[in-house]
């Protein structure tokens, strides 16, 4: 007989079932055991005989074969249950595990979790958020896809850095060194030129010495660029349109996940405001008293910001444009003639989710800003000439997976939402 997925056993009443799964629950009493199985799509209670258990053995995490029949209980969480003609042990889990799938993980550290990342994705307070995550990426490509977005899949070895060589993880390339790539950014333009709008969901590298709850030097980055664009405005305004889907569809479908990380529903998106960085400066001078602010905002300044959107707009949450152009990567358009950039960052939940902005699209402007940064432009006439094909003005953004994970679901370590995190100390498992 064929394997059937628990959540498939409805469709089976009064039938012989086979399921194979682990061993979430077991409870015996004078005249009958329970096993709760568990398989990817859920759990079901089985019931037999307490010598099916003294016979098999099993315990919390085995993983087991149950030949049952299923039948109608409505006494039963799911309205029926199975009862068990057969039990095989298929592996045995170690009799001294730190913690059992089952179990209450809230007080194991975050190093033992990792240790035993497997067991742990079978505890719904780790599973569930990569279950919500790998849907989100989902909607994000569905979505791009409806707008005419082409999925592409770029090199992650690279000659060069995207924004001038700085934070490079250096890699040993046959006879010469390469780079572990930091951003698709260069590609994402080349796509523009060759097919307008193009997407990709990829790791990216970022060699920077950070040991904070908010950076990794591996994560899992959702980039887009289009072309034909007037401004920043335009870009701002797809991710307002995509987030909005996106939150949407995880409010459907993952309701009972959301209310279980103590998280109403998503809001919508498209009522974000848009603040100038000067404002932003303004705001939190008058609401905060701060002014050692300068070129950039701080963890503490996103987080006052968002509190400020939210009192004002209902959305904790808000663009921030025109930062100061010095700050910025050489690609970057300029916006006015007062140092300012077409460029924005997206904080949702007081972090920074998104950076994006419109692009320099003609080797002139290109090479004057790359002189203004002082590099030479020689160094990069690989990447210049792409811009003698008719590259259109373009913009684009990048969306860290696990930073929106964690604010989605109210997480304070964006190693709760990285399968196996790599910073600057972790290297394993």
């Amino acid at each position: 007989m064929k394997k059937i997925m628990v959540a498939e056993l409805k469709e089976s009443l009064g039938k012989e079932v086979v399921l194979r799964g682990w061993v979430h629950r077991l409870r015996a009493l004078a005249k009958t055991a329970f096993v709760i199985l568990q398989d990817c799509s859920g759990t079901i209670q089985c019931v037999g005989s307490p010598d099916l258990l003294k016979h098999t053995s099993i315990k919390l995490d085995d993983a087991i074969e149950i030949k049952g029949r299923v039948r109608p209980e409505p006494r039963a969480k799911a309205g029926f249950e199975v009862d068990i003609l057969g039990l095989k042990v298929l592996n045995e889990a170690a009799q001294m595990l730190p913690f059992n799938a089952s179990a209450d993980i809230s007080s194991v550290g975050q190093d033992i979790l990792l240790d035993y990342r497997p067991l742990a994705l079978r505890n719904e307070a780790v599973g569930d958020v990569f279950k919500l995550q790998a849907a989100m990426i989902a909607h994000f490509r569905s979505y791009l896809s409806s707008q005419r977005f082409t999925e592409i899949f770029t090199s992650k070895i690279v000659a060069s850095g995207t924004e001038g060589g700085t934070n490079l993880f250096e890699i040993k390339y046959f006879d010469r060194v390469a780079y572990l790539a930091q951003s698709p950014q260069f590609f994402k333009e080349y796509g523009v030129a060759g097919l307008e709008r193009v997407f990709e969901t990829a790791h990216v590298y970022r060699a920077e010495p950070h040991a904070t709850s908010r950076h990794l030097t591996e994560y899992y980055s959702l980039d887009l660029e289009f072309g034909f664009i007037d401004g920043p405005e335009e870009v701002m305004q797809l991710e307002c349109e995509l987030l909005t889907h996106i939150f949407e569809q995880l409010n459907k479908d993952f309701e009972p996940v959301l209310k279980r990380f103590g998280q109403g529903a998503l809001p919508s998106m498209l009522s974000v405001p848009t603040w100038e960085f000067s404002e932003c400066l303004d705001r939190l001078k008058h609401a905060h008293g701060r002014t050692d602010l300068v070129d950039d905002l701080d963890p503490q300044a996103e987080r006052q910001l968002c509190e400020i959107a939210e009192q004002e707009n209902g959305v904790p949450a808000v663009f921030v444009v025109g930062f100061p152009l010095a700050s910025r990567p050489f690609y970057t358009h300029p916006r006015g003639g007062h140092g300012a950039a077409q460029s924005f960052d997206l904080l949702f939940r007081g972090l920074e989710i998104t950076t994006g902005g419109q692009r320099l699209h003609t080797r002139s402007g290109l090479e004057n800003a790359l002189r203004g940064k002082g590099m030479e432009p020689t160094s990069f006439e690989q990447h210049l000439r792409m811009f003698d094909l008719g590259m259109p003005p373009h913009g684009g953004l990048a969306i860290g997976a696990e930073r929106l994970t964690a604010q989605i679901l109210g997480l304070t370590n964006v190693r709760q939402t990285t399968m196996y995190p790599r910073d600057r100390y972790h290297i394993a498992p």
